[in-house]
């Protein structure tokens, strides 16, 4: 009978938020077509180590998935990628795992993203309507610029781009490449772009848009495609309008 292929994976794992990390490696059965998440799930069943351990079940985050929601980021391999579509066949092995350390570590693989959101705060990434009644269907906008609005639109925060971005880490307070792009969707909405001055004001702010190296390493990890260069490139050249604009009123 020939013995059934496990899966080795090395996690950096870290009990709480305060305690210094470590590696710990596992090994579980293979099962064709499993992502990393369903490895995970395994350890969580039988939380024993290689060494036939005994250890607390490995904490992770995730919810849909399908890559929807963005909660299962982690470094996959050295890559920051969403765990649910990291199928097991098509990584290296050993399968490394760590949590995207650009944010506070809460536990294991589980992190901290409430810069990224209160980066989305600064810059109002959001449509400001006032009250919740009938307010008709609204201003239409062109298929075409409709058509890359949506493709904008896709970011589900799940924090890809920060993780690689270099100019994100603890000497800086740079908002990050989806911050920008966000900007840059609701600036071309109708409504929105009643506000735009408001969010291209939070991007000349400290951590704003000249704080971007132009790495270019945000469009390389993005899950969705989505072109954050572009909109870098088309948020420089609008805050730069803005701020001549802005002296030449002055």
């Amino acid at each position: 009978m020939s013995q059934q292929k496990m899966i080795h994976l090395i996690i950096e794992r870290q009990d709480d938020a305060n305690s210094k990390p470590y590696t710990e490696e596992f090994k579980v059965p293979f099962r064709p077509g499993m992502n990393v998440i369903a490895a995970l799930m395994e350890i969580q069943r039988n939380p024993v180590n290689a060494k036939g351990e005994k250890v607390a079940p490995v904490a992770w985050e995730s919810n849909c998935l399908e890559e929807v929601c963005g909660a299962c980021m982690m470094v996959i391999n050295g890559k920051p990628r969403q765990a649910c579509t990291a199928l097991v066949d098509k990584l290296e092995q050993p399968i490394r795992l760590k949590p995207a350390r650009t944010f506070p570590v809460i536990r294991d693989l589980v992190v901290d993203r409430s810069r990224m959101f209160e980066a989305l705060k600064r810059v109002k990434a959001w449509i400001p309507i006032d009250g919740t009644y009938d307010l008709g269907p609204g201003p239409r906008m062109p298929e075409r610029d409709r058509q890359w609005a949506y493709e904008l639109s896709k970011c589900f925060t799940c924090g890809a781009c920060v993780e690689a971005c270099p100019n994100v880490n603890e000497k800086t307070s740079f908002i990050g490449p989806f911050a920008i792009s966000q900007v840059r969707l609701f600036n071309s909405h109708p409504t929105g772009a009643m506000h735009a001055h408001e969010r291209l004001e939070a991007l000349m702010d400290e951590g704003g848009i000249h704080e971007c190296g132009n790495s270019q390493n945000c469009v390389q990890v993005c899950p969705k495609g989505i072109p954050l260069t572009t909109s870098i490139a088309a948020m420089n050249a609008a805050v730069n309008r803005y701020a001549l604009t802005s002296w030449l009123r002055k």
